[in-house]
């Protein structure tokens, strides 16, 4: 397994909901490579490390990597000292009941856990029919007093599980999209670009793309290629093989079409031809809902070239995400050698 675990182990790890994404940003600044030009940051927290191009610096390609995972907010703490808490990004309810969490409060981080009533009491009458957000209520195993001097509203909360191996696999909390945040810093590791190239970590995608979208009043590039994770519903659950969107193993996955974006097309066409020449693997991806960081960047100021790697990543927006290690070995030498490739001469004007 290539893949480098204490990284990806150290991003995933590290707990930063939609808007508190600090932690995470330091981890990423740590890690940026030394010919790193300039890094800065905005009102927004998104983290800009730029390399100016060795041969065409006037000819911009920004790369994006959203850094943040969903979470939740406190929005209630109840005088028994139980935590309720609304969502940052798209949860199912169904798969919270027994997972452990964290409250990131100012006075330090509170483990706690989602409890589930026992099998025993089934027949329960306040037993909803079907779970909903506003039935999580989070134990922190404290007195009631000592949690209202700690808990505050507004509070961030995170799930808690660690990066763990699987065969050929590797599951993780915050995979999306910390494997991508992961790819953006391996492929700046290993490339002197002609042009000019802003790696970037965005803050709030998980809760309507903000974070993007803010960027791109302040940086106006030439290109977008877009990193991000995608569905790969490869399992035998009642999934039609044609809903599968990616498979897990199959490489990188070039992006023609998400919720909100439709990629330029001869980025696309670029992307492909430097897979094939390189002999990266990859396959398409048709996503039919949902969408991703490329979509306001696409648009920002005006019409903008976009592209987007994703990696096939199984069970997404649950705890025990899962990517298989030779896809992201491939989306880093996609990234890194598409980057490589431009020289500042390509017309992506349609």
């Amino acid at each position: 397994m290539a893949v480098d675990l204490d990284l990806l182990r150290e991003l995933t790890e590290t707990s930063g909901a939609p808007g508190h994404e600090e932690r995470v940003r330091d981890v990423v600044r740590a890690h940026l490579p030394d010919d790193v030009d300039d890094v800065r940051t905005d009102a927004m927290g998104n983290l800009v490390a730029t390399v100016e191009g060795s041969q065409n610096p006037d000819f911009e390609v920004l790369v994006p990597a959203h850094m943040d995972e969903i979470g939740f907010i406190v929005k209630h703490v109840h005088d028994d000292g139980f935590v309720q808490v609304d969502t940052l990004g798209g949860w199912d309810p169904r798969i919270l009941r027994a997972e452990r969490a964290t409250v990131h409060t100012d006075s330090g981080d509170i483990p706690g856990v989602i409890g589930s009533p026992p099998p025993h009491i089934e027949d329960n009458p306040y037993t909803r029919d079907r779970d909903e957000i506003r039935d999580v209520f989070i134990d922190l195993g404290l007195p009631a007093e000592e949690v209202e001097d700690h808990v505050q509203v507004g509070d961030t909360v995170t799930l808690s599980q660690n990066l763990e191996p699987v065969g050929d696999l590797v599951t993780a909390k915050a995979l999306d999209n910390r494997v991508s945040v992961y790819a953006m810093l391996k492929a700046a590791q290993r490339t002197s670009p002609d042009v000019t190239v802003h790696w970037v970590a965005t803050t709030q995608e998980e809760v309507g793309l903000r974070g993007a979208e803010a960027l791109g009043a302040d940086v106006d590039p030439d290109l977008v290629l877009n990193l991000d994770t995608t569905v790969a519903n490869d399992i035998p659950q009642f999934v039609y093989e044609e809903d599968y969107v990616t498979e897990l193993g199959e490489g990188a996955a070039v992006k023609f079409k998400d919720g909100v974006v439709i990629p330029n097309p001869k980025v696309v066409d670029h992307l492909l031809d430097v897979a094939d020449r390189q002999q990266v693997a990859h396959q398409r991806e048709v996503l039919t809902a949902g969408g991703t960081d490329t979509g306001p960047l696409q648009r920002s100021h005006g019409a903008t070239p976009v592209g987007a790697i994703s990696t096939p990543t199984r069970y997404l927006h649950t705890p025990v995400e899962a990517v298989h290690a030779d896809d992201v070995d491939q989306v880093v030498d996609l990234t890194a050698a598409f980057v490589t490739s431009l020289d500042g001469s390509e017309d992506f004007t349609l």
